[in-house]
């Protein structure tokens, strides 16, 4: 790299850099105020210059300043921002944190709090992708005359469970021998996929135990949907809220995005960064219209599975990035 282009990222990154501090355009002036740039204010100036006829920075109307671009954002993520250490008592925070979690479900509940409450942007992140939706055991438990706990396990440790009012009650034994029947046919199989195992397993009933029997699978199924669906936990919405100003259009759009799971989840499908690596998205980059004034810092923490902060493109790169990166690791280590 030239000098020149090595000094010119230095002054872009010192923009990006006081600009996310202090959302106000930069100029010159303060710029050398600010910064030991070890050169002059025509260099600066002359520097400033070029920058915005490459597209990297540019003048909003009402102010002297320059302010970055997508563009600016990408070339600073790309070749100016570096991965700075969590301190010690952040590293050890996020560990206490973290270990003391009981299982996958409480784990991520965590995560995605504590990566909002850090980089105060929305946090997401997905179930493990792997292990999200298998089921690992069913329980029937009777409870009374009329009434049946079922429960749902999956690999993932997440338990699901409802008391279901039965009309056609049978002795509790036959409600055991009813869950080792299910169990041997849906252990293994994807929740999503419980619907012709449990239609088969019905046929395969002496008529009379079809009713109540009927009245657990339509349980099961019913919990199996619930189950599928959520597959991504959120936190930190209102951080979008008090970044309204950030956003020059409506921040309507983007708050419903955040209520459209299936969105959230095509910006996940489209991530490839592997356990621990981080990648990073910016504006029409996210491929949707009512992000495109937004960011996504992302990493994966596991074979297929991520998790995210999104932002205003304004947001601070080096945090969010740190941050998202060294809760992926911890994520992964507990998982393993």
């Amino acid at each position: 790299m030239r000098h020149t282009d090595a000094r010119k990222l230095q002054i872009l990154g010192a923009i990006v850099e006081d600009y996310v501090s202090t959302r106000e355009p930069v100029g010159s002036k303060s710029l050398l105020d600010r910064h030991e740039l070890g050169v002059s204010a025509a260099t600066v100036r002359n520097d400033m210059s070029l920058l915005e006829e490459e597209g990297l920075i540019h003048q909003p109307h009402t102010s002297a300043g320059r302010v970055p671009t997508d563009k600016g954002y990408r070339a600073f993520v790309d070749h100016v921002a570096t991965v700075k250490p969590l301190s010690a008592p952040e590293r050890s925070a996020i560990r206490t944190l973290l270990e003391d979690s009981g299982d996958v479900e409480e784990l991520l509940g965590r995560t995605v709090r504590l990566m909002a409450q850090l980089t105060q942007q929305v946090a997401m992140v997905q179930y493990p992708a792997r292990r999200q939706a298998r089921v690992r055991h069913v329980e029937l438990v009777k409870v009374a005359d009329s009434l049946l706990l079922v429960v749902l396990i999956t690999e993932s440790g997440r338990v699901d469970q409802r008391t279901v009012p039965v009309l056609a009650a049978r002795p509790a034994e036959s409600y055991l021998d009813l869950r080792d029947q299910l169990n041997r046919a849906l252990s293994g199989r994807e929740v999503t996929d419980l619907a012709v195992p449990l239609a088969d397993l019905l046929e395969t009933l002496p008529a009379a135990e079809r009713p109540s029997a009927r009245e657990v699978t339509d349980a099961l199924v019913s919990l199996a949907a619930t189950r599928a669906e959520d597959r991504i936990v959120l936190a930190g919405t209102a951080n979008i809220a008090r970044s309204a100003e950030d956003f020059a259009r409506d921040v309507e759009p983007l708050l419903d995005v955040l209520e459209e799971q299936l969105v959230l989840m095509r910006l996940f499908t489209e991530m490839h960064a592997s356990p621990g690596a981080v990648e990073v998205r910016i504006g029409s980059e996210l491929h949707d219209r009512a992000l495109h004034q937004a960011a996504l810092v992302g990493a994966g923490y596991g074979a297929g599975s991520h998790l995210a902060i999104l932002g205003p493109s304004r947001m601070d790169y080096v945090a969010g990035i740190s941050t998202v990166q060294a809760i992926a690791r911890y994520v992964s280590r507990y998982l393993e």
